[in-house]
């Protein structure tokens, strides 16, 4: 039992309802757990409320009737989260009303409560909504001013430390580190510190460009220079003239342009491919690596001179399994991005489901945390996300130990109606990239996003999500479990049905329509199944 006098150290719980009986029963059972609450009777006495409120005052948390005599719980809702757009608001309603309700998620309600409730399942509600809105008032104080790279953990502090120490310098520098691991961040970062910040940065990733081109892209070309150079043409080394050019993936330069590049660090002139005069470049030059140069360097593919010329000065950046206490600030802050970039309403992730992202391994580092992200503000069928909600690679065992550059991110292929998705773990049947709210565009490839798999299976290494079913029916038979059937279609019934809400953005009757089945059925599917639970 928790004291009266706990109550006055936070901010109180909203009741809204024009039943005084439903007020009453409230506000005595959360006067007994110590929360405190402040009653009205219809929407319009709240937004007055609000309007006389100061800065940083107003609920802790809104529990609203959905139907009342002075306005709709959902218009109040939409209000609210104008306002506060972080507040966590409980929609109360009468089972008549569940459609309603849920479709007040797509507006950002944290919960719906049916009535008639079971008044301890309610408060439990309510003080779990009061530990969102705690947990997301310290992670937007922490976002309100984000930096550009985010890190509490030791490893990220000295990364930090040898930013801070390099930023005044104009020194070469080397940044190694594992795929997604941010190194064009810092790259950045030490771009932005330093005197060069308001020169040209200029980013070029010497893996991505063809041979035959890279040598043009980097040091520019005269007109007639080649077939198909009609005009000349600056290169990246003059374009970040008198500011940074930051060359990624170094260690895939072909041989022939290492020596122009020493060339250019060594004395600062380099030549346009077919000209006679030689340019000066006045630039810092950071470059990147994920691959072991001083291997490269015994396997004759890298010019040893070269490699002490960029060694100057190395940062090693971590991966992310190696600052694990980073990834509930990481992932937060990742949600509210993602949420920005679709125009939806940022969702809130559980300490569980947070608990479970922080012990998998996380091969595509940064990259593959940001991608999760992406999709869980698609896929996640409430406004918090569960550890059930979790894609398939987090949930399965045997994605932690997935290598590096395997099947980890996710790309949608924008290519236009009737382009497959392709999700973390495989393709969502029946969800294509129509819309722009389903199109994202992942930082690494892998050819594992070319084969299609129904969420919540295991990685199968077959190329068809429906090989990957019957590997997925095998293991339970021999296992011998005897529900197989029902086990198995409730999770495909599940994944369709969170695919159509997911492209309907949680509209059930063109969800049903899109699915070919009726609006009952979807209803009642949806209920038998807990999706929305």
């Amino acid at each position: 039992m928790r004291t009266t006098e706990s109550a006055t150290l936070m901010k109180p719980i909203w009741i809204v309802d024009d039943d005084q009986s439903i007020r009453f029963v409230l506000e005595k059972a959360l006067l007994r757990e110590g929360l405190p609450t402040r009653s009205f009777t219809n929407p319009r006495e709240v937004l007055k409320a609000l309007e006389a409120e100061g800065e940083g005052e107003g609920p802790q948390v809104l529990v609203s009737d959905i139907r009342m005599p002075g306005g709709s719980g959902l218009d109040l809702l939409t209000a609210i989260k104008q306002r506060m757009p972080g507040l966590p608001v409980i929609i109360m309603t009468a089972f008549s009303d569940l459609d309603s309700a849920v479709s007040a998620f797509q507006s950002g309600a944290f919960e719906y409560l049916p009535k008639p409730f079971d008044l301890p399942k309610a408060v439990e509600l309510i003080r779990r909504a009061v530990g969102e809105s705690q947990r997301e008032d310290v992670a937007e104080e922490k976002m309100a001013d984000a930096p550009e790279m985010l890190g509490q953990a030791p490893a990220m502090q000295d990364v930090f430390r040898g930013i801070g120490r390099l930023a005044q310098s104009h020194v070469t520098v080397l940044i190694t580190g594992e795929s997604g691991s941010g190194k064009e961040l810092v790259a950045h970062a030490l771009h932005k510190h330093s005197p060069r910040a308001n020169q040209p940065f200029v980013a070029i990733n010497t893996a991505a460009i063809p041979k035959d081109l890279l040598e043009s892209e980097l040091f520019g070309h005269e007109r007639g220079a080649f077939t198909g150079a009609q005009a000349s043409r600056r290169g990246r080394f003059e374009q970040a003239d008198g500011g940074t050019l930051f060359l990624d993936e170094i260690g895939d330069m072909p041989f022939d342009l290492q020596t122009r590049l020493l060339r250019v660090l060594s004395d600062g002139n380099f030549y346009r491919v077919g000209g006679h005069s030689a340019v000066k470049a006045n630039v810092r030059v950071i470059a990147a690596t994920h691959q072991d140069l001083e291997q490269r360097v015994k396997e004759g593919v890298f010019r040893e001179d070269l490699y002490h010329r960029l060694n100057v000065i190395r940062l090693r950046l971590p991966a992310l399994r190696e600052r694990r206490e980073d990834v509930p600030m990481l992932a937060r802050y990742f949600l509210q991005r993602s949420a920005q970039q679709l125009g939806v309403e940022p969702k809130r992730i559980s300490e569980a489901a947070l608990e479970r992202l922080s012990h998998f391994q996380f091969p595509g580092n940064v990259r593959q945390l940001e991608n999760i992200c992406h999709w869980l503000t698609v896929m996640a069928p409430a406004q918090v996300i569960e550890v059930k909600d979790l894609p398939p690679e987090v949930l399965d065992s045997r994605a932690s130990a997935a290598p590096a550059g395997g099947p980890t991110t996710f790309t949608a292929l924008s290519s236009g109606v009737g382009a497959p998705v392709h999700l973390p773990g495989g393709t969502v049947p029946g969800m294509h990239a129509d819309s722009e709210e389903a199109t994202f565009h992942s930082g690494s490839s892998s050819s594992a996003a070319e084969h299609a798999q129904a969420p919540g299976l295991p990685m199968a290494a077959s190329s068809t999500w429906q090989s990957g079913l019957e590997q997925e029916a095998l293991v339970l038979l021999n296992g011998g479990q005897t529900d197989v059937w029902d086990v198995l279609s409730r999770r495909f019934e599940t994944s369709l049905i969170q695919a159509a809400l997911a492209t309907t953005r949680g509209r059930r009757i063109e969800a049903a329509q899109k699915l070919g089945i009726g609006r009952n059925t979807i209803t009642r599917k949806i209920q038998e199944l807990g999706i929305d639970d």
